[in-house]
């Protein structure tokens, strides 16, 4: 039986599973309930409908419906869904879209790509790689892998990335392309063990890139890191294999794709003649048994109120996970920060 759960932000649990514990992941396909058309904006209006009806033939041709886009969306995120050939399309087609907002209407430099690409096709087998960036404009991602030299097109080294299903996921076409793209729909607000961060860490598991955007929403201002969000921490604590940790952090894509640009409103296609510059940083490589055990020192005497977080997860109690989330978060934000200095530092220089 699923347990619901009501939390704060870092930690809010909107449905977690026991069946989860010592990061066992389930398997895969048959027990994904995240995907597509069934946004949780239709399921909140789908549990009000079911509320109020007294009529039991609508709820369940609701549900019907519902299974039903839920299992389109899983096929569409198979590595063999058609044969591996819409993935392939998706891949060409927003490839050759970055590349030119990139390269031929926009000027791009990058420091450190050679690592990015070591650690793209050379890292060892089964060792994921989780890369983290700041979130300047809707169009970080894909264009900031749309840089010379880097293989965007290829659709079997593409990431894997954390999505807003509120934007990514609020119609069935939206849905369809996002997944055959390789995005992972996230409630936002939903909490670190929402449904939709399993098969995140199932990706890591089976030793995939994936890129998340910690701080949690677009920023467009010159200002420092913010508080990083602990859902990319607990990804990194909970892993079987701990990933290898890239920061990376952009400026010049705010320009390039404005959320205020007229009325209030985005710019219906990306503007030109900008600068963006993107600064690559080294692997982080993050001890996660002695994290845990610092953690559980530092939780000892902690005193704050509980909101139900599974005791199993990485074999810490809550306060024990609070601390260890915290501590990668706070590590996170201080290695991204230093990188934005030398970003900017770079660009008044320049």
């Amino acid at each position: 039986m699923r347990e619901k759960i009501q939390a704060s932000d870092e930690g809010r649990i909107t449905a977690f599973q026991p069946k989860l514990q010592n990061s066992k992941v389930r398997q895969k396909s048959k027990e994904y309930v995240l995907f597509g058309t069934v946004t949780q904006q239709t399921r909140n209006q789908y549990n009000g409908q079911q509320a109020s009806s007294n009529d039991g033939a609508v709820s369940a041709e609701a549900r019907k419906v519902e299974r039903w886009d839920m299992r389109i969306m899983e096929w569409a995120a198979r590595k063999d869904h058609l044969g591996g050939i819409p993935r392939k399309m998706m891949f060409t087609v927003v490839g050759a879209f970055a590349k030119s907002v990139a390269n031929l209407l926009n000027t791009t430099t990058v420091n450190n790509l050679e690592t990015l690409l070591r650690l793209v096709r050379h890292r060892p087998p089964g060792v994921p790689l989780l890369t983290v960036s700041n979130h300047m404009s809707t169009l970080d991602d894909p264009v900031m892998w749309g840089v010379k030299g880097f293989p965007i097109t290829d659709s079997e080294l593409g990431r894997w990335v954390l999505t807003a299903e509120d934007i990514c996921f609020k119609n069935p076409v939206y849905s369809y392309c996002f997944r055959i793209g390789k995005c992972i729909p996230i409630t936002r607000g939903g909490g670190i063990y929402q449904e939709h961060m399993n098969e995140a860490l199932d990706r890591l598991t089976g030793g995939a890139w994936l890129h998340t955007f910690p701080e949690g929403k677009v920023c467009q201002e010159d200002a420092p890191i913010r508080r990083l969000k602990w859902g990319t921490a607990s990804l990194i604590a909970r892993a079987p294999i701990t990933p290898i940790v890239l920061p990376i952090v952009h400026h010049g894509f705010e320009k390039v794709m404005p959320e205020n640009y007229m009325f209030g409103r985005r710019p219906p296609f990306p503007l030109c003649n900008k600068d963006i510059r993107i600064v690559i940083g080294e692997p982080i490589v993050y001890d996660v048994p002695k994290l845990k055990q610092n953690a559980v020192n530092m939780s000892r005497d902690l005193s704050f109120s509980h909101h139900g977080w599974p005791k199993t997860i990485c074999g810490l109690d809550e306060a024990a996970q609070r601390c260890l989330y915290a501590t990668i978060s706070e590590q996170l934000r201080v290695v991204m920060e230093r990188l934005r200095r030398a970003t900017k530092s770079s660009l008044q220089t320049n």
